[in-house]
């Protein structure tokens, strides 16, 4: 008993001075859990490790820094307290009154030096309406999974507006050259100019100082934000003005008019370094710096030039105009180039490129494990550090999707034979809105955990209710075990959130291939049915494995209108078209029940950046623009397809209505179906849709469990 009084003497008087990483982990813990009784201490340690022990009815969390203290929250919290903490700001975290025990001491240690997480295209297809409070959430969550280096991009334009007001260019031409919020993420990459420009300057003005609260709190939980350099992007008029510089057109992206396509300053060109300079001076002014510089060269398009040594020489010279200002500075380059174009991203020319940069400053991130792990293809990088990556979501779709047990096992096959460049974990998804276990287990991976999968999957069963239930259990596991068993690709989406067509799917924008038997899926849904929970986790799976399964459903009606069509059958295709509508309703319903899930957040959050009434459509008709037809032309129409509420109702269902109605007017008439003629139409509609300024009528949220039993009974499921 004397013992443990003076451990507990010499544990408060500890406690009595904290460090700035300790009062950081407090923080957090007041922001997420405000009525438990945690404290903090930090150890000298080399490696970057968590300790957690009870002392009487206080939780003592140890670690080498605040990020190491923020997983040891949040392994308490998802391992003892059955609570998953939410990457959404308006999702409360809902945790036990009593702080449950901790029998044993735990202590993990972290097997990847450093872990990743965003794209750049996060920044459009999720982030561009954010205010502060949803950045907070989201960088709790991010220290609580131990992600230490993020990307952060918010608030470069107005740096971009300093720079080329040097150049000559005035504000107007400057603010054109940008193009609208939600399309920034393809402007940053030299992929497009101006396409709903101008940018409005409120707008520039307001992420310059989100940015600074961002980085703020970042740096506080020990993560090295990646902050942009100089990728060779400049404006037209910059030919105008230096047209002896070496500045070349980007031939085409995205099916984008000429008018809206980039250009690109070659790295050789004497003017680079000048812009490189000017820019990461101004940067660190406004945002200070971590020396770690996201900079990509040729991001889905086209190099002048594929000869090696050209391409070596220009890897060198961007490189180098950042360390001519920054000496300490670390190349950060996408590995996604190098999967997406294999054809011109050979392996001499991947040698070449990586090899022209010193050893160990430029850190690649292999972007897409569950597809291809490109250090497979490269030999490791050729030795330069890279970061292994799960991608997981394309445009924001909220299809369930991923491969959990191939995404471990690759993971553990490049701990094994990656080499020992292999420089950390993380992720780079494309957006939000999808269940976000995924994402904490690539996360979790990045530790050396006891617990096997098949553990891990338990105790997710476990704080998605909120309890231990052995039916959860045995759902959960169905659904990793043999719903999400196809790698993640791009444009996945349910049928009916696609443009509609007889066989198939219209475009590769739109693919609505499965990899499993809807039974499976639907029996795992009435299993979590059978529980009763008031977490809202558990309503978030009832309503996103539901309209999945109701959306897989969908296709199978849609094959049976089909038929109908082809035999000339008028009564029955009335019938099955009648059945296809009912079922887009009762998605929309079902969706509504789920904040993440309704369009009208998304159009309130973007109304909200304006600073005059006479702004809002502005904001609004972007935000419309990005989720439905992306741009000028239908190359990625329906690529960032969401199945929320409100767009289900608005904008999916009359697409099929006009098709239902044409197609029996066909059988009627006695006369075939001209889909060219009818997307003609449909474009029309698609067009209007995203140009309107009104609001839509938005549906009440109902009872989702309710609402799932009475479409199970509906459709015969």
């Amino acid at each position: 008993m004397k013992n443990l009084f003076l451990f507990a003497a010499a544990f408060c008087a500890s406690l009595s001075c904290s460090t700035p990483d300790e009062r950081s982990a407090e923080a957090l813990a007041d922001r997420i859990v405000p009525g438990y009784d945690i404290k903090f201490k930090q150890i000298d340690d080399t490696l970057d490790v968590f300790e957690i022990q009870m002392i009487g009815n206080k939780l003592l969390i140890k670690g080498n820094n605040a990020n190491s203290m923020a997983v040891g929250l949040n392994h308490y919290l998802k391992n003892f307290c059955d609570v998953t903490v939410s990457w959404y700001a308006y999702d409360p975290v809902q945790y036990p009154s009593q702080m449950p025990a901790v029998p044993e001491p735990v202590r993990v240690e972290a097997r990847a030096k450093e872990r990743f997480f965003l794209n750049y295209c996060t920044f459009g297809y999720t982030m561009p309406w954010w205010k502060w409070e949803d950045w907070e959430r989201l960088i709790d969550w991010m220290a609580l999974n131990g992600v230490t280096m993020p990307l952060a991009n918010t608030g470069q334009e107005a740096i971009w507006q300093k720079v080329w007001r040097k150049h000559g260019l005035t504000d107007d031409q400057i603010r054109s050259y940008f193009t609208g919020p939600a399309h920034l993420p393809w402007h940053r990459m030299n992929n497009i100019d101006s396409f709903d420009g101008p940018l409005p300057q409120n707008w520039i003005d307001a992420q310059v100082e989100l940015q600074k609260k961002i980085l703020e709190r970042e740096r506080s939980l020990n993560m090295r934000p990646v902050l942009s350099a100089f990728n060779g992007h400049v404006p037209e008029q910059l030919k105008q003005i230096y047209p002896s510089a070496a500045i070349t057109d980007i031939k085409e992206w995205g099916g984008f008019d000429s008018e809206y396509l980039c250009h690109f300053l070659s790295p050789l060109d004497s003017l680079y370094p000048v812009i490189q300079k000017e820019f990461l001076a101004e940067q660190e002014k406004l945002f200070g710096t971590d020396h770690v510089y996201g900079m990509d060269l040729f991001n889905e398009v086209e190099a002048p030039s594929w000869d090696p040594e050209t391409l070596s020489a220009m890897s060198k010279g961007a490189y180098e105009s950042m360390t001519s200002v920054d000496p300490d500075a670390l190349w950060l380059q996408m590995g996604w180039m190098f999967f997406y174009d294999q054809k011109h991203w050979t392996k001499e020319n991947v040698e070449a490129y990586l090899r022209a940069v010193p050893q160990d400053k430029v850190i690649i991130l292999d972007y897409y494990l569950e597809n291809t792990p490109v250090w497979k293809l490269t030999d490791s990088f050729y030795g330069q550090p890279y970061i292994l990556c799960y991608l997981g979501n394309f445009g924001g779709n909220v299809r369930l999707a991923g491969h959990f047990h191939e995404a471990s096992e690759r993971i553990e096959d490049a701990f094994a034979n990656g080499g020992g460049n292999l420089y950390g974990l993380g992720s780079t998804l494309e957006g939000f809105g999808v269940n976000q276990f995924m994402f904490e287990y690539i996360l979790d991976k990045a530790w050396k955990l006891e617990s096997d999968d098949d553990r891990w999957v338990e105790t997710l069963a476990d704080r998605r209710l909120g309890y231990e239930s052995d039916v959860a259990r045995n759902a959960w596991k169905t659904i990793t075990d043999s719903v999400y068993v196809g790698g993640s690709f791009s444009s996945q989406t349910p049928l009916m959130c696609a443009r509609p067509c007889l066989e198939g799917f219209w475009h590769w924008t739109a693919v609505h291939n499965v990899n499993y038997d809807n039974k499976t899926l639907i029996r795992a849904w009435k299993q979590l049915l059978e529980l009763e929970s008031d977490r809202d986790t558990y309503r978030f799976d009832i309503v996103n494995f539901g309209t999945q399964a109701l959306g897989n459903h969908f296709a199978v009606l849609r094959d049976q209108f089909t038929e109908a069509y082809y035999r000339h059958d008028l009564a029955q295709a009335k019938k099955i078209g009648a059945l296809m509508l009912d079922l887009i309703d009762d998605i929309d319903a079902l969706a509504a029940c789920e904040p993440q899930l309704r369009l009208d957040r998304w159009l309130e959050d973007a109304a909200a950046c304006a600073s005059t009434p006479e702004e809002i459509p502005y904001y609004t008709r972007n935000a419309r623009t990005i989720i439905t037809i992306w741009g000028t032309r239908t190359h990625i129409r329906d690529y960032a397809s969401r199945l929320w509420s409100g767009l289900v109702a608005s904008y999916c269902k009359p697409r099929w209505e006009m098709f239902v109605n044409e197609i029996t007017d066909c059988i009627r008439e006695g006369r075939c179906y001209d889909q060219e003629a009818f997307f003609q139409r449909l474009e029309t509609f698609e067009n209007a849709w995203a140009a309107e300024e009104q609001s839509d009528d938005y549906r009440t949220p109902g009872d989702c469990k309710a609402l799932s039993f009475a479409a199970i009974d509906r459709y015969g499921l």
